[in-house]
């Protein structure tokens, strides 16, 4: 029996702005999906938006950017739009307006019209927010209610309770290879004889042309690397309340002076430190398949490609493979910190990364099903406590140990036979239950662990 699942590659690694998908992207997006039905209405009457952040949201939605989310996606942005442009610039032109850029009537203003509810959690998902279009006199003209589930999705208030996974997930579509958990994955490769890449390649054909599959798999690799590189070469303070140097350049920069002494640890520590910077900088960044956690696959990858030769069509399959993983973790457990702490971020990013080069180092389904599981097993119960609400604090050199962890799940997977104990499926099960188990502190609130240990001086 098929499980009815499938989530496209594309979509699981989503080009967006830093420094998190769940509290950055999303945000955008749903806001932007408000302004499209107030549009709709062509609504000309003077009018008022106002936009209530709940949950996760509203306790780090500062250091998260959620309200500059918001208020680009009110003013017609995507994060795709942002390739390129001086967000910090265009921030600050769109603070000047007191209207919406495509509605002069309708006024926005947004130290005054976004909120930051920390009382009431909405009971369907941590990442909630209410957005409201009022009347002159402050009647409710349209209300709308969406939630952002981890990696850039997000769902409304019809859909939410309509989801097929565990934790609230979004439903999937159905294809040839349809394989929504480990076993099934296994059992369907075994059965028709084709590599996970393959199976998965068939399913993204179902709805892709084989250009445009190719060519978004390749624009992905070449945003990562662009992350990577820029990441390399960019020094000074990141934004926000820590005063953080960077650090990524200048460690690589030691590595290069000494390569010899230099192992694959320091040199995936800089590749991943590097991404996560950046978005911790808030710049462009790919979702892997959160923001928070952006830096794993891209370090990976890179040291694949400079170190070990890696090639064009290797890097294909490593996506391939790595989003087959993923689509399993978002529909057996959680990618989003807000549910199930950032084992649900960096926990699956490793994890996806492991079969992802396990699988192009010549592994077996079984290896790969191994490779995901070793990495994520060594996550379980990871928190997610972001000191002062900021992807930075522990966020950048998690995203380094994750990366390290991934390699190394993928070298002892490729060199045992497959045979495992732990399945992949039952970590999933009990990454889920602790996440559901976890308390409130420790997922994304900033009001636990390390987001409260810090002392002052």
């Amino acid at each position: 029996m098929r499980d009815p699942m499938f989530i496209s590659a594309l979509d699981l690694f989503k080009i967006g702005i830093g420094p998190s998908s769940s509290h950055t992207v999303g945000p955008m997006l749903a806001a932007r999906t408000f302004l499209e039905k107030i549009l709709s209405l062509e609504f000309q009457e003077k009018s008022r938006v106002r936009c209530t952040l709940k949950g996760s949201l509203a306790y780090t939605g500062k250091g998260h950017a959620t309200d500059r989310a918001v208020m680009l996606g009110l003013h017609d942005y995507s994060p795709q739009d942002l390739t390129g442009l001086d967000v910090d610039n265009l921030v600050y032109e769109i603070n000047t307006k007191t209207h919406l850029t495509s509605l002069e009537s309708c006024r926005f203003d947004s130290t005054a019209d976004i909120i930051f509810d920390r009382q009431d959690t909405l009971p369907q998902h941590p990442n909630g927010m209410v957005f409201e279009l009022l009347g002159d006199g402050g009647e409710t003209l349209l209300t709308e209610t969406y939630f952002s589930i981890g990696g850039g999705f997000i769902r409304d208030l019809n859909d939410i309770d309509n989801l097929v996974a565990p934790l609230q997930m979004e439903s999937a579509l159905v294809c040839p290879f349809s394989f929504g958990s480990g076993h099934n994955m296994l059992k369907m490769s075994n059965d028709s004889g084709k590599s996970i890449a393959s199976m998965k390649r068939i399913n993204e054909l179902e709805y892709l042309s084989k250009k445009d599959l190719d060519d978004g798999l390749d624009n992905i690799w070449k945003t990562m690397l662009s992350c990577v590189e820029n990441g390399l070469k960019t020094e000074g303070a990141l934004p926000g309340s820590l005063n953080l140097s960077r650090r990524a350049k200048k460690l690589h920069d030691q590595l290069l002076e000494n390569p010899e002494d230099a192992n694959v640890t320091d040199w995936l520590c800089a590749y991943a430190m590097a991404v996560s910077e950046e978005n911790a900088a808030g710049h462009m960044v790919v979702t892997a398949p959160t923001n928070g956690a952006a830096g794993v696959i891209p370090a990976i990858l890179y040291y694949l490609v400079v170190h070990q030769g890696g090639t064009h069509e290797q890097i294909r399959e490593f996506l391939l493979v790595a989003s087959a993983i993923g689509g399993i973790i978002k529909m057996r457990s959680s990618i989003s910190g807000a549910e199930v702490g950032c084992q649900g971020e960096v926990g699956s990013a490793s994890s996806m990364a492991a079969a992802g080069l396990c699988a192009v180092r010549g592994g077996t389904t079984t290896q790969i099903e191994n490779a995901a599981e070793i990495a994520l097993e060594h996550h379980l119960g990871m928190t997610c406590d972001p000191v002062h609400g900021l992807v930075q604090v522990p966020c950048v050199e998690r995203n380094g140990f994750g990366a390290i962890k991934a390699y190394t799940a993928a070298s002892l997977a490729k060199r045992g036979t497959g045979q495992h104990f732990m399945s992949l499926d039952n970590c999933l099960a009990a990454m889920k239950q602790t996440g559901l188990e976890m308390s409130e502190k420790f997922k994304e609130t900033s009001l636990g662990g390390l987001a409260v240990s810090n002392t002052e001086c």
